[in-house]
């Protein structure tokens, strides 16, 4: 079996590079978010999904919804995948949070937040690793950091730690990860993310903030293929947005 992981469908938000970390602000797939979708109807096995899960957030929900059609499978909403929690950063462009990140580490907690952004990413992970728990095929419709999370493992060399700032992960576009694989990986970025603080002086400064068309700022904005899988075979062209 196989476990097909997605991030939602654009907002208004995302376009613009505002974080949302607070499931209760009702924000929602914009036009174009939605018209995405129907690209997924074409490379999702839609009609053999044993199990949907979501995060708590309406915009991974409605893509849930949209994507599910009729519901027949089950659905199941799991906390654990939502979106990081952005604290005193919640509606702020995203640049202000990676200034914030790069200058305290991904190991300290904005005021305000919950948690770290490697807390978070580690919540995320288990939630993927749950997700094993029901009948498969599944479809895991997430946000970007979790997408963006499992890209970089798929091009990573051996001995890359884990970095502070990872590739934009495209809308909609599923990784697929087969059941034998999933624990294994899962396991390989939770150790990750045991080491990963005593390499984060190391990183310092290799991250590229790029100027976005409107004139925002946004870190790392690279674009990834069209095409995701992870076996380290697999091909990716890494360009910077616009």
């Amino acid at each position: 079996m196989t476990t097909y992981i997605v991030r939602h469908g654009q907002t208004n938000y995302s376009k613009r590079y505002l974080v949302n970390g607070d499931p209760t602000k009702h924000i929602h797939l914009n036009e174009e978010g939605r018209q995405s979708l129907s690209r997924a109807w074409t490379i999702l096995p839609l009609h053999a999904v044993a199990t949907w899960l979501t995060s708590e957030f309406p915009r991974a929900r409605q893509t849930t919804s949209l994507l599910m059609g009729v519901p027949a499978a089950t659905l199941v909403v799991d906390g654990r995948l939502n979106e990081l929690d952005y604290g005193e950063f919640e509606g702020s462009p995203f640049l202000e949070y990676a200034v914030w990140l790069d200058t305290h580490g991904a190991a300290q907690r904005p005021p305000g937040a919950a948690e770290s952004q490697r807390e978070g990413i580690r919540r995320m992970l288990s939630g993927v690793l749950a997700a094993l728990e029901h009948p498969g095929p599944r479809v895991l419709v997430s946000h970007g950091l979790l997408v963006s999370v499992l890209l970089w493992h798929r091009d990573r060399s051996p001995d890359d730690p884990i970095p502070l700032f990872f590739p934009e992960a495209p809308y909609v576009d599923p990784v697929a990860i087969p059941d034998d694989e999933l624990p294994l990986l899962i396991t390989a970025l939770l150790d990750d993310l045991d080491t990963s603080v005593q390499h984060e002086s190391a990183t310092d400064g290799d991250s590229t903030i790029l100027r976005i068309s409107e004139g925002s700022a946004v870190a790392t904005v690279d674009a990834v293929s069209p095409s995701h899988s992870l076996d380290k075979g697999s091909s990716s062209c890494m360009t910077p947005a616009p």
